[in-house]
């Protein structure tokens, strides 16, 4: 069985055009979701008129799951739509939107799948689509799945599919930079990213996770994880050989654990690079850093002490002891203060220098001037901050209390 090429014949249209469409489509009225319409056909080959970047034989998929995204699906679409090598197919997956998501997605020349009953989120919406899916696929065909609020850099696909064609890898992912806009919060995540892609370029692409903003698999290895999961390799998610845990806040820490379980090294390599939103309130950054951590703690008891699962509980008893420290610092800051004042000794001194310098260095990614800025410390307001959402979230895992998106 062959994938159909209908959304490739379509002309694409401009980026104005898809502007327009943002501005002016009007809400859709209430209706049945679409089974992927009649876009999964049983065509015994592929139409001649494909893109003309095509990925040498092999075929990708690019699926987009979004819930009430209008605001940057377009952007999403036209990333996919700019690479330099690029997707056979983007499909829009529809969950539960009330919004005009679906008609800006239509509106862009791209599928759109329309989850039918899904209470699974994310992971339930992408396993909707995947059982669909990868029937019709090649095992050396690739899926990226991609945030809708998230847009690639032009050579993400190619520099990833390049990486799969090495078998040991199971998925390749990116790092990414933090969308402009929301004050202090949205500065201060920015730096945190940029952080995180400097680590990741100095190890040379090895990551701990394959982060759900943007992800390549070959196909062959998401029909490994499902058949795993029906055999009790790996935790069994939704219980019905679904790629994706349903059961999990985290769905892709835990897909990056099932992975690599399985035998495939994961990566996220210089070149796949890509733009994603920052969380605007503190209270949004809160959740989202919270649903990160504890659904972190939850994957490792999920999996137990492994071979591959050392390392990550190693970083949960090293962020132990940093909140451990954290509190005890402050409590003895506050008591020397209390008690008349605080004696400068030259070894904390140096000390601090240190953490100072650290902070110059691992920003220069930003530019120079905020490596100036970042001298001065005050990026210890976010350090402090996760330090509480990381208490909230061990004592929460702690006594199982209940989960919340």
């Amino acid at each position: 069985m062959q994938l159909s090429y209908d959304a490739a014949l379509r002309p694409k249209p401009s980026e104005a055009a898809i502007r327009s469409a943002v501005a002016i489509a009007p809400p859709s009225e209430p209706r049945e979701p679409a089974p992927l319409l009649e876009r999964f056909d049983d065509a015994s080959a592929p139409s001649q008129d494909q893109p003309k970047h095509r990925l040498s034989t092999a075929i990708l998929v690019a699926l987009l799951p979004a819930h009430n995204e209008e605001a940057g699906i377009a952007d999403a679409v036209m990333g996919l739509q700019n690479q330099t090598q690029q997707p056979d197919r983007i499909i829009v997956v529809a969950d539960n939107c009330t919004d005009r998501t679906v008609e800006i997605a239509l509106a862009a020349g791209v599928e759109v799948f329309e989850t039918v009953g899904n209470t699974g989120k994310k992971a339930g919406a992408l396993n909707q689509v995947l059982e669909r899916l990868l029937p019709t696929m090649g095992d050396n065909d690739f899926v990226l799945v991609q945030d809708a609020d998230s847009a690639l850099d032009p050579g993400f696909i190619a520099t990833a599919a390049g990486r799969l064609a090495h078998s040991k890898y199971g998925a390749i992912g990116g790092t990414f930079r933090g969308t402009d806009g929301a004050g202090f919060i949205g500065h201060l995540q920015r730096n945190e990213y940029a952080r995180y892609a400097r680590d990741v370029r100095r190890l040379r692409g090895k990551c701990l996770v394959v982060t759900g903003t943007a992800a390549v698999f070959r196909v062959t290895t998401l029909r490994e994880v499902g058949a795993a999961r029906l055999a009790q390799r790996v935790p069994a998610g939704d219980g019905r050989g679904g790629v994706y845990d349903t059961t999990v806040l985290t769905e892709d820490n835990e897909l990056t654990f099932a992975i690599r379980h399985l035998g495939y090294d994961v990566l996220s390599p210089e070149g796949c690079t890509l733009v994603t939103e920052v969380m605007p309130t503190w209270r949004d950054l809160w959740n989202q850093r919270l649903r990160w951590k504890r659904g972190a703690i939850e994957n490792c008891v999920q999996y137990g002490l492994t071979k591959i699962t050392w390392p990550y509980w190693g970083r949960q008893l090293l962020t132990m002891l940093g909140v451990i420290v954290t509190f005890i610092y402050i409590a003895v800051l506050t008591i020397s203060i209390a008690l008349g004042g605080i004696a400068i000794a030259p070894f904390w001194l140096a000390v601090t220098g240190i953490f100072v310098l650290e902070r110059i260095v691992t920003v220069s990614d930003r530019g120079w001037k905020r490596m100036l800025l970042a001298a001065t410390m005050y990026e210890l307001v976010l350090d402090v901050f996760l330090q509480f959402v990381h208490t909230k979230a061990y004592v929460d895992a702690l006594f199982r209390r209940q989960r919340n998106w």
